[in-house]
């Protein structure tokens, strides 16, 4: 980390320099969302499916097909092959299609040139959930239903993909978190490698670690008390929360989970974290916004009534035993997808849409300019507000 002296070098003051990286970075920021990702030469796409959805069977074998046809490597999940709806025999004059697997995205995502995802919202998430480091660039296709991540038609599918092989393809990267879980460790195995010690003495156990597009929530689970949970911020303790439970989401989050529980909406370029109380025991608990370079810790409490339970993106949940923590940073491994958000917030929210008010009934029409007095002679007259023309007046 370069000091202020050094970041100031060549400039008047430190200060100077210190204003003239924060800009810089801002403007590199501006640009990385305006940014085109062209790949130089096209080979694998990979097709994701809306698990246990049998009607995309026969879109995503015609998708395929044609992928194929364009000489391309098209890799699609394994059970597909197994329906009858797939005709998988159709395929055999091509020697292009391939399977992938959970394991093939994790070791080597690199392969894969594009994800198209058919589906919702929750079609992304679960490739999100299957990319648990780098994520290749994701085209999102709804079929019909409303998602504010899956913004291209199916029934346009060959058109934008033909654009985005051939002209490339505009992203927005997608902010996620680094959730990792530690439970404390007992006096049995406090003295293990993968144990290290707190402020408080206390010895953890590093546990799973996931990938969060969306949100990490932690509430009560079938416990009929609220939950108590700790809230830290780079080692600085922020507030004790008395509530059903607390929700921490991305900026895709805000308008998920968190939404639902009264948080705001933000935009998914503002690098934060939204921490947002579910059904919290006091009426000044506001959602507020932390920068995402903080680390966060939420913390169960050794002294908690009960314990408490944890989802990832609505995954993988999991119990909280007494003084167990989790800790959130931002990710280095964001999630690039191409996105319209204030489209999405029209489109599925019908976001500030209202009927327009009228003018006031005694208010007269505008005079138009002297220049297009001529043009508009031999217009009818047009009526004031109450109907009656400026002739009978």
């Amino acid at each position: 980390m370069q000091s202020a002296h050094e970041l100031g070098r060549g400039s008047e003051t430190p200060t100077v320099g210190l204003v003239e990286t924060a800009v810089s970075v801002r403007e590199v920021s501006k640009r990385i969302g305006r940014t085109v990702v062209q790949v130089g030469r096209v080979r694998r796409i990979m097709i994701v499916t809306k698990p246990n959805d049998t009607g995309l069977v026969s879109l995503t074998r015609d998708l395929a097909l044609w992928l194929l046809e364009q000489g391309l490597s098209v890799f699609v999940e394994e059970r597909l092959a197994q329906q009858r709806r797939f005709h998988l025999q159709r395929f055999a004059r091509f020697a292009g299609l391939q399977y992938w697997t959970m394991e093939l995205c994790a070791e080597h995502p690199e392969m894969f040139d594009f994800v198209v995802t058919l589906g919702g919202d929750g079609t992304v998430l679960y490739t999100s959930w299957l990319f648990q480091r780098t994520v290749p660039p994701i085209i999102p296709f709804h079929l019909g239903s409303l998602g504010f991540l899956t913004v291209f038609d199916h029934h346009h599918a060959r058109r934008v993909l033909a654009s985005a092989i051939h002209a490339g393809v505009r992203i927005n990267l997608r902010m996620r978190f680094t959730c990792t879980v530690y439970r404390l460790a007992d006096a049995a195995d406090a003295e293990a490698a993968n144990a290290y010690q707190g402020k408080a003495k206390r010895a953890w156990r590093r546990g799973e670690s996931f990938q969060v597009l969306n949100e990490l929530v932690v509430d009560r689970g079938p416990s009929p008390y609220l939950s108590q949970i700790e809230l830290y911020g780079d080692g600085n303790h922020l507030t004790t929360v008395e509530a059903d439970g607390l929700c921490l989401a991305t900026p895709t989050g805000s308008t998920a989970y968190s939404l639902a529980a009264g948080g705001s909406l933000v935009h998914p370029e503002i690098p934060a974290i939204m921490v947002t109380p579910i059904c919290p025991h006091t009426l000044s608990f506001r959602p507020m916004l932390l920068p995402d370079s903080m680390v966060v810790r939420v913390v169960l409490p050794p002294d908690s009534r009960n314990t408490a339970w944890a989802s990832f993106d609505g995954r993988h949940r999991i119990e909280l035993r007494r003084g167990d923590h989790i800790q959130i940073t931002a990710s280095k491994y964001p999630l690039p997808t191409t996105q319209d958000w204030m489209a999405s917030l029209s489109r599925c929210l019908n976001w500030n849409e209202r009927k327009r008010q009228k003018k006031f009934a005694g208010e007269k029409e505008e005079e138009e300019p002297d220049g297009d007095e001529g043009d508009n002679a031999g217009d009818e007259d047009e009526g004031d507000s109450d109907g009656r023309s400026d002739e009978t007046e």
